[in-house]
């Protein structure tokens, strides 16, 4: 099949990869434009020093790498690789940084590659040019090295050709052109190009070509300093371009590799160097090329000092030539992919560095060619994940030059965000502060992690204080409100999590074709389901409430759902979709003592047969209008409470006027977390995301195979007998052995899985980390361990949930 006609605008090593992965897959009717020479054509490809580090904390960009390293050692030109496979090391000079080598180390054991933890001697044995006074260890990972990132745009353009695949050098990209809202072609200087499908691959003037069909990409081009040292005395007489692994000295931001005799320097240490995409000069404008600033020695000095402090030979040199080059950088560090949501047909794969780019083309043509991507979880990457305030133009830069900062610097996960901040704030921001909230960040939301004003609540607890990693961000507080929460009542602030309406006449058909369960029910059911890709890989879990015989609520995860329901939205109008999350807040009250503070309020009826598990109603609390759905994400009594943003601070008093005189107390998201882990509730992007299935996930309930058909039913009747990995819950006794995530699970000496949440049980008295393991190791009973820096933790996997698996607090 030839398939659709496709205009891939960028001809750099993403274009390439993906023109290669494409018409693999039988669509050549494919045209590549350009506005610079083949194959070096004056984007970051033409500059990159090619360094290729797989070690990532996340899966998917680990995994994105790999495959890129796996593909450019197969290709070469004329005989000359694509990719020099001399491994890559990083070198620790402070303990913090040792420490940091060893969390490393766990993450790319998790995700299934091969490294070497190292000592100071073995760190010399490997780069012989590294001062032994001055390291303390290092992480080796073999399969790390230098990618030849020209030659692998010249061996992918000329496969591609080969199956029909037309590459247009100098042909500069005017507009795209489009009609209804699709895409029919691609203007340039030299005619117009038809297509059905376009894909901006064009780097940093990814903003540029997008703003073309109206679509704002978060993005900055940020340069980046490189420098080559002429030849190094130690050096001579090497006649291959490389034989010492790359080398990171992220201490001083700082990497390494070699150049037959010299060493080429990159660095992150300088001040942010943003540029607009439109400032950047055209190809024939260009001294070199349009990438390529031009050095500032002054912003290298502190790198060449740290430089020969490192790699004393380096003394003897000379640094001979430098270049500012630019990057795309994003908001949150991870590539934008995918199709824009108000022109059909117009796609993009930005922001994509050297390191992930062919991986990058093989996940955009499955996504392409099969309608999702099979290979890699992009729900991380998906360009359409942003709210709207994370693509104003101040955010995006603020952001983006911070992460230009941070590059290389130690950062814990629960981390706040820097500056704009804060941006959304709940209508109870201010009691939240009157009341000492500690505040951390959650999709734009300043969302409490605790109160202060609960301190007093620690007193005569047992609650363990976790290692030094885990107390960062971390109160004894915390342990106290979850406890109470357990005990009496709590207040927590629910707002942050995204509300979709759905409404129209056709809505209940239009989700009963999207979700996994039974939706189309009683006005006053609220329903917990799942969204599938075709493939049955889980999109999100949401829970609808259905509130009128045409309306409906959707306690979604994030604006990926919200884009998902727009896309597959019915042309006859029948069905409308829209974020109500701004105008709205949410509390939930939870507790034993719950009902004791919401009935007094109100003269709707909430006892237990008033209003069920899992059932919705209007009712006013006070004078405030609510609805109320009972269920509870921390496995108590009690009610989600929603109302208008104007009246959240009424209802906040009211509740909490009503909740003091019972013991109860406000509780923050720390707590929450707590809660929701022994009661073995998911979290979607972080237990369970696209790659994975219902089944494996331990959320095939949410299935009802025997209901007409849904997105992905055909696929998960398919994989419903073919579970081989599941989602498991451990256990662990000792209470200072807190992990936080993406740690490293061990059968002996064997990686066989990977922790995704964890936090200590306050009620049962135990760590608890949830983890991806292979199916006959999934037993209650069997025994592993966890990597957790530099030792292991003793766990066990247990029945689940643990906390209540009756069900009887919450149907009480």
């Amino acid at each position: 099949m030839a398939g659709p006609r496709v205009v891939i605008i960028g001809a750099g090593v993403v274009g390439a990869a993906l023109a290669d992965e494409i018409s693999a897959r039988g669509w050549t009717e494919v045209t590549v434009v350009d506005q610079g020479p083949l194959p070096a054509t004056g984007g970051s490809s033409s500059h990159a020093p090619g360094l290729v580090f797989q070690t990532n904390s996340s899966k998917t960009m680990t995994e994105l790498a790999r495959y890129t390293v796996e593909k450019f050692c197969s290709l070469d030109v004329d005989g000359k690789p694509c990719f020099l496979q001399v491994g890559g090391l990083e070198v620790a000079t402070t303990p913090e940084r040792l420490t940091e080598l060893h969390r490393r180390h766990g993450w790319i054991t998790a995700w299934g590659i091969e490294s070497r933890l190292l000592t100071p001697d073995e760190c010399v044995e490997r780069h012989p040019l590294v001062d032994r006074d001055k390291v303390l260890g290092g992480l080796l990972v073999p399969t790390d090295g230098l990618a030849k990132a020209v030659l692998a745009v010249e061996a992918q353009i000329r496969r591609a050709t080969e199956r029909g695949v037309r590459f247009l050098a100098r042909h500069e990209v005017l507009d795209v052109t489009r009609a209804d809202g699709e895409v029919t072609g691609v203007l340039t200087d030299q005619g117009e190009i038809p297509a059905d499908i376009v894909v901006c691959c064009a780097g940093i003037w990814g903003p540029k070509i997008a703003r073309m069909v109206g679509m704002n990409l978060p993005l900055t081009p940020l340069a980046h300093q490189l420098a080559w040292t002429g030849p190094v005395p130690a050096l001579a007489g090497q006649t291959e371009e490389a034989v010492r692994p790359i080398l990171r000295h992220q201490d001083a931001d700082l990497y390494y590799r070699d150049r037959f005799d010299g060493i080429g320097i990159g660095y992150y240490g300088h001040r942010p160097m943003p540029i607009s995409a439109d400032d950047i000069l055209s190809v024939d404008e260009a001294d070199e090329m349009p990438s390529v600033l031009k050095f500032t020695e002054e912003d290298f000095e502190d790198a060449w000092t740290q430089t020969q402090s490192l790699l004393p030979a380096t003394k003897e040199a000379k640094v001979e030539e430098g270049i500012n080059g630019l990057f795309s950088f994003t908001t949150d560090n991870f590539p934008l992919l995918g199709e824009s949501p108000d022109v059909k047909g117009f796609w993009v794969a930005e922001a994509v560095w050297v390191t992930h780019s062919a991986g990058v083309g093989r996940a955009m043509a499955e996504w392409l060619v099969d309608g999702h991507c099979s290979s890699f979880d992009l729900h991380e990457c998906d360009v359409n994940r942003f709210e709207p305030h994370q693509l104003s133009p101040e955010y995006v830069l603020a952001r983006d030059c911070q992460n230009f900062v941070e590059v290389y610097d130690i950062l814990h996960p629960l981390q706040p965000s820097g500056d704009p901040r804060p941006i959304r704030t709940s209508p109870f921001h201010a009691r939240q502060q009157e009341h000492g909230a500690f505040f951390l960040e959650a999709n734009g939301w300043e969302r409490p992690q605790w109160y202060e004003a609960n301190a007093g609540l620690v007193e005569g607890r047992s609650i363990p204080t976790p290692n030094d990693w885990a107390a960062q961000f971390w109160s004894p507080i915390v342990g106290a409100e979850a406890q109470v929460t357990r005990e009496t009542v709590a207040m927590y602030d629910m707002t942050a999590l995204k509300r979709l309406e759905v409404s129209g006449p056709g809505s209940a058909e239009f989700l009963e074709r999207l979700c996994t369960g039974k939706v189309a029910k009683s006005v006053g059911s609220v329903t917990y389901t799942l969204l599938l890709d075709h493939d049955g890989g889980i999109r999100s879990d949401i829970t609808v409430a259905r509130l009128a015989r045409d309306l409906f609520q959707v306690g979604a995860n994030g604006n990926l759902d919200l884009d998902w329901f727009t896309r597959h939205l019915p042309a006859d109008g029948t069905v409308q979709v829209r974020d109500i999350t701004p105008g709205t807040c949410c509390i939930g009250l939870w507790g034993p003592l719950a009902r004791k503070v919401l009935q007094p309020l109100t003269d709707e009826d909430f006892t237990n047969d008033g209003l069920k598990y899992f059932r919705a109603k209007r009712a006013y609390i006070g004078s405030v209008p609510v609805t109320a759905m009972r269920l509870s994400y921390v496995g108590e009594l009690g009610w989600e409470l929603y109302t208008t943003a104007d009246q959240g601070q009424k209802l906040w008093d009211t509740l909490w006027q009503a909740a003091r005189p019972l013991g109860g107390v406000i509780a923050g998201r720390g707590a929450f977390n707590s809660l929701r882990l022994e009661k073995g509730y998911r979290s979607f992007g972080t237990d369970m995301t696209y790659e994975h299935d219902p089944y494996e996930a331990g959320v095939g309930f949410a299935v009802k195979l025997d209901k007409d058909d849904f997105i992905g039913k055909a696929a998960l009747e398919r994989r419903k007998e073919n579970v081989r990995r599941r989602l498991t819950c451990l256990t662990i006794d000792d209470p200072r052995s807190v992990v936080l995530g993406k740690e490293p699970v061990y059968d002996g000496d064997r990686a066989v899985g990977y922790v995704t949440s964890a936090a200590y049980g306050y009620t049962i008295g135990k760590g608890i980390a949830y983890a991806w393991l292979p199916a006959e190791q999934a037993t209650p009973g069997t025994r592993v361990q966890i990597g957790y820096f530099d030792r292991r933790v003793d766990a066990v996997v247990a029945e689940e949930p643990l906390f209540d698996p009756t069900m009887s607090r919450l149907r009480g």
